[in-house]
């Protein structure tokens, strides 16, 4: 049965696969986005396609679409620090007066609502790995807060919708992940390491390398959303969508230095504050729940991002030239 779905977002990494994929399922897809950190680019092979409305809108900002949808997926909001960081109360914004306007929305439409939430409400962990009844250990204070406790707030705010108003909810905690269409100037590891490797510049690595991070590929976190959003009613979240297998980031430099036959070095900076130890998720919900478990392996997955960065470096390349 086709829906209506509306994805705020949308025009971003993770919020492009997720249009393009509801649409191959038949769905008529609606795409919100200021494209504050989303990009045209993303969606361009989309517009032509019948099923697709690209808005281009900002949901701090009253959202008063005179349509119908049946779901709403909720990613608006910038996901690296190097761009939370750099208006962080409009990232507050997003997560609070944004997320009442989504939630609003979907009470009015009584669509079933989805809350993109982060790895990041947990902080720098003192569990390992993280399951979803471990409240975290956030600092309220720091540069990362307005994005950790913006989300933590967002999950406050759904909840108390779906206690006051009985409106259909869907949290689920996103960790790291990773794939084509990554902006290069997000800041994030795996972005980085790969622009600096095909450049052949030296891998910078915050600390020692001996923090962790799991990578999940993009494809396998879509299958997580899809899965949650049709799963039965009574499954309101929060639930973790990510990969538990667990990496050094020294060891993710060597990968991609190895896959992109780099001939870069590492550099080892001063360590960023409040950047979590560990990070791995337990996912023995999502596995129980939604039947889900991700099964991209991470040189598959790696060297199918290789491949999109080079692409789109060669095309980057071939502008510049033509401009001069």
């Amino acid at each position: 049965m086709t829906k209506r779905i509306l994805v705020t977002g949308g025009a971003g990494f993770l919020g492009s696969f997720l249009c393009e994929r509801l649409i191959q399922d038949g769905n008529r897809v609606f795409c919100l986005d200021n494209l504050f950190t989303g990009s045209l680019s993303n969606i361009d092979h989309l517009i032509s396609n019948e099923r697709f409305t690209f808005i281009e809108y900002d949901i701090v900002d009253p959202i008063s679409l005179h349509l119908k949808f049946d779901q709403i997926y909720n990613l608006a909001c910038p996901a690296s620090p190097i761009h939370y960081q750099k208006d962080p109360v409009k990232t507050i914004l997003a997560n609070t007066v944004g997320v009442i306007n989504v939630l609003e929305l979907a009470r009015k439409n009584k669509a079933v609502v989805l809350q993109a939430s982060t790895s990041e409400v947990y902080g720098d962990p003192n569990e390992h790995p993280q399951k979803e009844t471990y409240l975290g250990n956030v600092n309220t204070i720091g540069p990362r807060a307005c994005y950790d406790e913006g989300k933590r707030c967002a999950e406050t705010l759904f909840f108390d919708y779906y206690r006051q108003f009985r409106l259909s909810i869907k949290v689920v905690r996103i960790f790291n992940t990773y794939g084509p269409r990554m902006n290069f100037d997000d800041g994030r590891v795996i972005s980085n390491f790969i622009l600096q490797a095909l450049r052949g510049e030296p891998l910078t690595i915050y600390g020692n390398g001996n923090q962790t991070r799991s990578f999940c590929y993009v494809d396998d976190l879509i299958n997580g959303l899809i899965a949650m959003m049709g799963s039965n009613n009574k499954i309101v979240g929060p639930i973790n969508l990510g990969n538990p297998s667990e990496l050094m980031i020294k060891e993710i430099a060597e990968k991609v230095i190895k896959l992109t036959n780099s001939k870069s070095a590492v550099l080892n900076k001063t360590a960023l504050p409040d950047d979590p130890r560990q990070r791995r998720p337990d996912i023995t919900i999502a596995k129980e729940k939604l039947g889900w478990q991700p099964n991209t392996e991470l040189s598959t997955g790696l060297q199918k991002t290789i491949d999109d960065f080079r692409k789109r470096l060669l095309i980057k390349r071939a502008s510049a030239k033509k401009i001069k």
